[in-house]
């Protein structure tokens, strides 16, 4: 088992539709991308990573830079490193745990410059008005 502690070093957030616009319908894009992995020592890796969030039509742009921090057990963390050299895809545990990091500082900042969050937001079901004939046999003639 390893811990992943996360530390973003660089954010950059821009707004560019006017304010006082109403904002159209949205396709937001965001990527994250780990850019490498280096061994720190028999117990731990540092592992760069970018996120770019997109708003298609372009009303704004947020973009951060970070490094995840993987300390551990020195088998389970040769065990991620050699799948780095091997080009297999890193742990879902260690893209979570950047993931979970970035994206609440993401919403923070989509906050901030008032634009919608890079997240979607929870979806309350419709639901059906109940029918007025109760459910079960029907005894009318």
């Amino acid at each position: 088992m390893f811990r992943v502690n996360v530390s973003i070093v660089n954010v950059s957030a821009e707004r560019f539709w006017d304010i006082s616009k109403p904002i159209p319908p949205i396709q937001i894009n965001s990527n994250l991308n780990l850019t490498g992995m280096e061994k720190k020592s028999e117990n731990s890796l540092e592992v760069p990573f970018v996120l770019t969030i997109n708003y298609n039509p372009s009303i704004a742009q947020i973009s951060m830079k970070g490094k995840a921090y993987v300390v551990g057990d020195k088998n389970d963390v040769e065990k991620v490193y050699k799948g780095y050299e091997e080009k297999k895809p890193p742990p879902p545990v260690l893209v979570q745990s950047i993931s979970n990091i970035v994206f609440i500082e993401s919403v923070i900042l989509s906050r901030t410059l008032n634009i919608p969050p890079p997240i979607p937001l929870p979806q309350i079901p419709k639901t059906k008005p109940p029918s007025k004939k109760p459910k079960g046999i029907d005894y009318s003639a």
